[in-house]
């Protein structure tokens, strides 16, 4: 069944937040659900409102301001040649072979794409498309294969990279670099733990240093770290993801400690960064005149009950998963509550670190995909710590029964449109508008849908379209956003889903020859990009229903 609403032209004085919506004639409507009308939960259908004159206004933005579109990739889930031309192993080569069980379908990143081989082609579909730029990733072992300086340069990595650099530039694209994309070096891995030892920061402050002094003097945007709150979850808390440790009442994994593993990670993910930033701009920045920031992944998390209890853990769950690591980057350190509830087991940074972690960015990077119903869970006793439980924070996908957002083909991805653009408005509140760009958002397929209708991809437009709509009302609002990428181009390896599941705007054929053809995503985004007036459509409405 369908839950009815009632419309309120005056918000109630106990809704928390500010849930407004409105249509294309600006008009406000405050919506609640008619089914607990005592608590004001938070409505469960999905509205994209003021489609009209989104093309339009987005259109100003991105000429006035400089405003940039892009697709996104990483090194694993695009390159391949995952062991040729001198690149050395990483942690995603030797969890993919050692645990072929934690893949969907058993498969590797060993050739994926091939983009290592064919990117000129994806990069003339890129400029066919209408792009600005194209943010990837450098493999840290395809420059350094061993992790190390003292382990040599891999002169054939940098040829490939400049060669990449060059044609995007060539083709009129412009590239959005990220220096660490979850590929730990094996080598480092295996001699100190990787990001478990402190030792990790110099190593990756040298392999940066290379870039910055190889790459830089062409690259206006680089990403320290991307998602370093994913990397440590799926890594060391589910064990899941590479390197696959985990408690082993969490999950099925030989070693590690999702109680204490986690925050060590965190930690030094964190000082690597500071470190990366304070060498850029005390070496580089002044001659090369680039920006340099990180991107940190977030749900946007309802109070799943409009009560105190439920409401607190919302916000809770933000500090835990995003404020854990914006906070120390904004504030120098971590948020309060962790401090609290996660007590010693949270490092802590010396004044010298903490100084350098505060305000260590020109820019953030969001990455955002989809929601969670937040509740608080202070009742539940559980005598394994972990990172999981140490929020207290229940997160769920669904309410009485009905989800939070149109399902998908990944369990995790519930269409929510709306939490980006509330997502905007809380970072512009908590961290004083910083600038903004959005470096990930995007839906996916299953890749048993046949052909045609792969291609044929109509729910990631209105994906795009809706979510788009709700970043423009974000910037109406104030928000500094600068910048969208959508995930992904191409259809890649997809870290634990393998290749079952389909990000792309350009359909990859796995079967045969990895020919690429466009989806129809693609040539929407290519009508937009061209200012062709293809959005202006009736309002579009995501409903869950039975």
């Amino acid at each position: 069944m369908q839950e009815d609403f009632v419309i309120w032209d005056i918000p109630p004085s106990d809704v928390i937040s500010s849930y407004v919506l409105s249509d294309s004639s600006g008009e406000n409507f405050y919506l609640v659900s008619d089914s607990c009308l005592s608590h004001y939960i938070i409505v469960l259908i999905i509205l994209c409102l003021a489609a009209g004159n989104i093309h339009g206004e987005l259109e100003k933005v991105k000429h006035g301001t400089g405003f940039i579109f892009g697709g996104a990739s990483s090194a694993y889930q695009y390159e391949g040649a995952a062991f040729q031309h001198g690149k050395g192993p990483s942690i995603w080569d030797t969890f993919t072979r050692e645990h072929p069980e934690k893949i969907a379908d058993h498969t590797t990143g060993d050739i994926a794409d091939d983009f290592y081989y064919v990117f000129k082609g994806d990069i003339a579909l890129m400029k066919e498309i209408g792009l600005d730029f194209f943010r990837f990733s450098i493999s840290w072992t395809r420059i350094l294969p061993k992790g190390k300086i003292s382990g040599g340069v891999n002169q054939k990595g940098i040829t490939f990279y400049n060669n990449l650099i060059n044609e995007l530039l060539s083709q009129g694209l412009k590239p959005f670099i990220t220096l660490f994309h979850w590929d730990v070096p094996q080598a480092l891995e295996e001699e100190y733990g990787g990001f478990l030892s402190q030792n990790i920061v110099d190593d990756y402050r040298s392999y940066v240093d290379v870039c910055f002094k190889e790459f830089g003097d062409r690259v206006k945007y680089w990403v320290t770290i991307n998602e370093p709150n994913s990397f440590t979850i799926g890594g060391y808390v589910t064990g899941i993801e590479a390197p696959g440790r985990c408690s082993n009442y969490i999950g099925n994994c030989t070693y590690g400690n999702s109680g204490i593993e986690p925050y060590i990670v965190g930690h030094n993910l964190l000082l690597s960064h500071a470190t990366a930033v304070k060498l850029y701009k005390e070496k580089y920045q002044e001659s090369q005149m680039g920006e340099i920031g990180i991107s940190v992944q977030s749900y946007w998390d309802l109070p799943k009950y409009q009560t105190v209890a439920s409401i607190k853990a919302a916000f809770r769950g933000l500090d835990f998963r995003f404020g854990w690591f914006v906070d120390p980057i904004i504030f120098g350190d971590y948020p309060e509550i962790m401090r609290v509830l996660v007590g010693t087991r949270l490092p802590i940074f010396t004044e010298s670190q903490s100084k350098m972690l505060k305000g260590s960015l020109d820019f953030l990077g969001v990455n955002y995909y989809t929601a969670r119903y937040a509740d608080d869970s202070t009742s539940s006793s559980s005598v394994n710590l972990s990172y999981t439980t140490d929020s207290l924070v229940n997160l769920t996908t669904e309410k009485d029964g009905i989800p939070i957002g149109q399902p998908t083909a990944a369990d995790w991805l519930f269409i929510y449109p709306r939490g980006i653009r509330e997502l905007m408005l809380y970072v512009k509140k908590k961290y004083n508008n910083p600038p903004i760009y959005i470096t990930e958002n995007g839906v996916d397929d299953n890749d048993s849908l046949p052909n045609q209708k792969a291609l044929n991809d109509s729910l990631r437009i209105k994906y795009y379209h809706c979510h788009l709509s709700n970043l423009l009302k974000a910037i109406r609002a104030g928000v500094d956003v600068r910048g969208y990428f959508a995930w992904s181009f191409l259809d890649n390896f997809e870290w634990e889903s393998g290749y079952t599941l389909r990000f792309g705007i350009t359909y990859v054929d796995y079967k045969n020859g990895l020919t690429r053809y466009l989806k129809s995503s693609a040539f929407w985004f290519k009508n937009f990009l061209q200012k062709e007036n293809v959005i202006r459509s009736k309002p579009l409405l995501y409903q869950d229903s039975n």
